[in-house]
């Protein structure tokens, strides 16, 4: 074979390639319009829309406890969930509180993402990590087989609870990072800064709901809250594509940190960050943002950050690897400050 008969089948492999990622693509888009134009807007009953509140002293935040109360044994088995990419159930503890229990690679992510969120004054769901227990009632299992053992018992495992008294809306009734009421604002930029900080790559929102809307908007009381419900996809590698992402990998995490801040423009500070809508969190963040931002995450200290983390599963030599490069990535935004 020649050469130019070998460039031209490379050059048909490509063309063939570009063509079926982008028909995905189009597919995905017109699907996920769709959606939204059959369930049409949220139903919202509350009046005032929040995304942030002020968390007070960030120092006293105590991260490994997290918020709220953990989950108390015994658990007793409610059902299984068959939607989702990771094995669900649901389960009720000895106080009466039900949660969803999942297992899979995003465990320590979540669990340690949605402290960080809540230590900073961001909404998110009350997520504990649990290194071992017990189910009892499990059966019929599916997915979850491979989870819990016939004896009921199960290992490193994420519980989030189910609170009552809270309205969720998901996917078609979620948000977009660039059509919220909070456009503009430093608590939205604020909230970017820490998706990137944590290499959260998987942005996904409303406008990609036929894949699954990682933004919602849960109700309490009179307010409508703005949160993020997966950090699962963080403390790796964030990437444009699927080979270079990663997630729980403190190697990668730190390797990224020399790219975390890359310049300033004027008063616009630029990103290295990439992910699944990377100029949707990248664009329009100031350096008066991440003065605030920074505000409020240099009052975190190592201890708080190690505590988070080995409540999240992680092991010692983890725990301190990751306080490490966060701190150094904290300090890089104090730079910029």
């Amino acid at each position: 074979m020649s050469w130019s008969d070998a460039l031209q089948i490379l050059f048909w492999i490509a063309a063939g390639s570009t063509v079926v990622f982008w028909t995905v693509h189009g597919y995905w888009l017109l699907k996920s319009e769709w959606l939204r134009a059959r369930e049409g807007d949220p139903p919202l009953q509350s009046r005032r829309e929040v995304m942030w509140r002020d968390p007070g002293d960030v120092s006293a935040r105590d991260l490994g406890k997290g918020p709220g109360a953990p989950p108390a044994p015994p658990f007793t088995f409610m059902e299984e969930h068959d939607t989702g990419s990771q094995p669900c159930v649901s389960i009720r503890d000895a106080t009466g509180r039900e949660w969803r229990i999942k297992w899979g690679p995003e465990v320590r992510t979540e669990t340690f993402g949605t402290r960080l969120a809540w230590a900073l004054g961001f909404f998110s769901e009350q997520t504990h990590f649990v290194a071992e227990g017990a189910i009892s009632g499990a059966h019929d299992l599916r997915r979850a087989k491979a989870n819990i053992d016939a004896e009921g018992r199960f290992t490193d495992a994420r519980f989030e609870l189910s609170e009552a008294g809270v309205v969720r809306h998901f996917d078609a009734h979620s948000w977009a990072w660039d059509d919220n009421p909070f456009v503009g604002t430093r608590e939205l930029n604020g909230l970017k800064i820490l998706m990137m900080l944590l290499s959260n790559w998987d942005n996904k929102d409303v406008r990609d709901v036929a894949r699954g809307s990682n933004t919602a908007i849960f109700e309490v009381a009179a307010e409508a809250r703005y949160l993020i419900i997966d950090w699962g996809a963080a403390l790796g590698a964030w990437g444009s594509n699927v080979v270079q992402r990663g997630r729980w990998d403190v190697d990668a995490f730190a390797a990224q940190n020399e790219l975390f801040v890359s310049g300033v423009d004027g008063e616009l500070v630029q990103w290295g960050y990439q992910g699944q809508r990377t100029a949707d969190l990248t664009m329009h963040i100031s350096r008066d943002d991440v003065r605030w931002f920074y505000g409020l995450a240099r009052q975190l200290s190592d201890n708080q950050l190690r505590d988070g983390l080995l409540a999240s599963g992680a092991t010692a030599d983890e725990a301190e690897r990751f306080t490490r490069a966060i701190r150094d990535r904290i300090d890089r935004l104090g730079v910029i400050a």
